[in-house]
């Protein structure tokens, strides 16, 4: 029954789309069916809206559906079965599409850039947060004295939990490449540069150098430079040598820029970051928490929250935890308040019904359903939504909560919370909640309002 329904669901959608022939590219995230239409004139918009199972809809880049997790991985292989059924994607009009999409007013430097960062990070999301519950879990059962911390299985759960940690310059450098136009084995090689063990028997300038200094800053900019210089080179490269010359060549200089230019540029940036950050919430308290808390929606509305997942990673990498994660995950955690608040308030079915459908997915820290299907809509909601996340973000600063990975909001963020924290973190959770409702219930929200649900 579930997988008829995402088929009639993918049906209904690529209807309203303008069928199979109209679709130039289609992938999906975690949450959202991300479309490219080769004529945008063909798209039923207010029809989608419409769609039983619809949360949302987002106009960017691409045409963003919103469905919710674990909703959007079934529903887009049902998408992919019936397009493929009808002759699959013209590969032409992809191209044709794709060109179009780059030319678009809003595909400025700055987002094509960030476009590319989300790239990078995006992919590695499941295994961070698998990585990051493991370890945290491990963690806490260790010191409830449930575990020993010298036993096998103890050690064995370490091991597993922190692997990619210890690796994730790798990763990132693979995916940098990739992103940039390179080779994702010589990005990997540019990750090894940075966080190779015997990197510390390098003296320069009258310093050895550190293993893992510049962190996963000093990886992306040795990545991306690996992959700009492999581009160049193979410019002037005979065929015939190309394999040969132009990943040696590429490998060569930039091993050597990295150990003159980028790890220390990486440690400098790294440093500004971690200790501008640090700084900013030690003098700040829970002013600065109120800020960041109450700023994190609207960054999650224009796709910039997708920037600070490596300074998430370096604030880890660098001090061992992350204050500020447990800040910014309040906005969700104020918006759920919100939606609460308008699901009492409201009288409308189908309102009623968009808040169903996406408070599970917010508590669980995915707040895109209701951001785009419910507060944002009906706009006053969106900024009570925000205050609330402030007060929480307060809370949780003033208390110095922080996290040993990172991962996903909401309750499951508690797994990976330093160990002593996780009561504090869930007070802070449930202040916001109940912010969010009260401002929401008091200032936010008349039912005169949500005359698109009606």
């Amino acid at each position: 029954m579930a997988g008829e329904n995402n088929k009639v669901l993918a049906e209904k959608i690529l209807e309203q789309l303008g069928g199979a022939g109209n679709i130039g590219n289609y992938t999906h995230c975690m949450t959202r069916l991300r479309v490219t239409p080769n004529d945008e004139a063909s798209v039923n918009m207010a029809a989608i809206k419409k769609i039983d199972g619809v949360l949302g809809v987002v106009e960017e880049e691409t045409l963003q559906i919103i469905l919710g997790p674990g909703k959007v991985n079934k529903v887009t292989e049902e998408f992919g079965k019936l397009i493929d059924a009808s002759g699959g994607i013209n590969l032409k009009e992809r191209a044709a599409s794709t060109k179009a999409e780059i030319n678009k007013k809003n595909a400025t430097p700055f987002k094509l850039f960030l476009r590319k960062i989300s790239g990078i990070f995006i992919p590695l999301i499941p295994a961070l947060i698998a990585s990051g519950l493991i370890t945290g879990i491990t963690k806490a059962i260790i010191q409830a004295g449930w575990l020993a911390g010298d036993s096998q299985l103890a050690t064995i759960l370490s091991v597993i939990g922190g692997g990619l940690f210890g690796y994730l310059g790798i990763l990132v450098g693979t995916n940098a490449a990739r992103e940039f136009g390179g080779s994702p084995a010589l990005g990997a090689i540019a990750g090894i540069l940075i966080i190779n063990p015997a990197v510390a028997g390098i003296h320069l300038f009258g310093t050895d150098l550190l293993p893992g200094r510049g962190g996963l800053i000093g990886v992306l900019f040795a990545a991306i430079f690996i992959a700009l210089v492999e581009k160049q080179v193979r410019k002037y490269v005979p065929t015939s040598l190309d394999l040969f010359v132009t990943p040696t060549v590429a490998l060569l200089v930039t091993g050597i820029v990295t150990y003159l230019v980028f790890m220390p540029l990486g440690g400098f940036v790294s440093d500004i970051i971690t200790k501008g950050l640090t700084s900013l919430l030690d003098m700040g308290g829970a002013v600065a928490g109120f800020v960041l808390g109450a700023t994190f929606l609207p960054l999650v509305v224009t796709g910039l929250h997708q920037g600070l997942t490596p300074i998430h990673l370096e604030l880890i990498n660098t001090i061992g935890d992350d204050p500020l994660l447990p800040i910014l995950a309040m906005g969700g955690a104020g918006q759920v308040g919100a939606a609460f608040a308008i699901y009492v308030k409201t009288k409308k079915k189908r309102l009623k019904q968009a808040i169903g459908g996406g408070l599970p997915a917010g508590i669980l820290g995915i707040g895109e359903p209701l951001i785009f299907g419910v507060t944002l809509p009906l706009g006053r909601p969106f900024l009570t939504a925000c205050l609330g996340a402030g007060v929480g973000g307060a809370f949780q600063a003033a208390f110095g909560i922080a996290t040993i990975a990172i991962g996903v909001s909401g309750l499951p963020l508690a797994f990976i919370v330093v160990t002593g924290q996780v009561l504090l973190y869930l007070v802070g959770v449930l202040i916001a909640y109940a912010a969010g409702f009260v401002f929401t219930y008091l200032f936010g929200f008349k039912d005169e309002m949500a005359g698109e649900f009606d």
